[in-house]
């Protein structure tokens, strides 16, 4: 099946030194990008925080920006203000779609389970609601998840979905991400969260407890499923207590991939 993501939205970065633009913007490095290998990337604010997510893939000529539709116009904003000087052209491109669960596509760079996705002209029908239901399945958050400058990249787990290269030269919050992963000083990390017994999680920003522990709070709820900005010294010392978001009953659950990729 291949369907179109309508949740998503396509920007443009083309010119000369496109590639050198992005590269001192982005948390990814830009010159590992290639027509067969896309990324996985973010634009940070200069204290580390999560201001947009998004993957990259290139043509020839011309790099993609696949976003959060909800936040494709910021994010163009805030790339227009940084150009600057620099031969850079961006643009909106409501005239592409991504296509997800291609035959021929290119396999997710976060997590191949995710599915094939591609840039390019709208086919089939919306499969908005099959995405989703497969990333939450696997616990893999993205845009809204994160909130607008409210999250550190590595709590978020951007380093063990591959967002962030540590070799590459300064980006913007590169400073005090690169401080937290030598330091080990990432204490939380946004984990799966699930509510029990057939309810419904309650919203964003209910605090997550075991007792008189408080482990954190939700990030993002979509029915049964969502995540939660846990703090891990906190849930190993809950142990085997029961966990409530609110009032309602809840797992919190290391996803996979983090597992994979030795996510404490």
């Amino acid at each position: 099946m291949t369907g179109s993501l309508s949740d998503r939205a396509v920007i443009s970065v083309s010119g000369p030194e496109a590639k050198s633009f992005l590269q001192g913007l982005i948390t990814n490095d830009v010159q590992k990008l290639a027509p067969d290998a896309p990324l996985y990337a973010a634009l940070l604010t200069p204290q580390g925080k999560i201001l947009f997510d998004f993957l990259l893939s290139e043509t020839e000529d011309t790099m993609f920006l696949d976003c959060a539709a909800h936040s494709a116009d910021g994010l163009l904003k805030r790339l227009t203000m940084y150009r600057l000087r620099a031969r850079v052209e961006l643009a909106r491109r409501s005239e592409l779609a991504v296509l997800w669960n291609l035959a021929q596509g290119l396999d997710d760079p976060r997590w191949p389970a995710l599915g094939k996705r591609l840039v390019g002209a709208p086919q089939g029908t919306d499969a908005s609601t099959e995405y989703q239901t497969q990333r939450l399945a696997l616990g893999i958050p993205e845009g809204a998840d994160f909130g607008l400058d409210k999250m550190f990249a590595l709590d978020a787990g951007l380093d063990e979905l591959h967002a962030v290269s540590f070799e590459k030269g300064c980006y913007i919050g590169q400073e005090l991400t690169a401080r937290m992963k030598h330091r080990g000083t990432a204490r939380k990390r946004l984990l799966c969260i699930v509510a029990e017994n057939g309810s419904d999680l309650p919203p964003s920003g209910t605090e997550v407890r075991a007792g008189s522990i408080a482990l954190g709070e939700i990030t993002a709820a979509y029915g049964q499923r969502g995540f939660a900005l846990v703090r891990l010294d906190r849930w190993e010392e809950a142990g085997s207590s029961e966990i409530y978001a609110g009032a309602t009953v809840v797992r919190v659950i290391k996803p996979e991939w983090l597992l994979a990729a030795g996510g404490s």
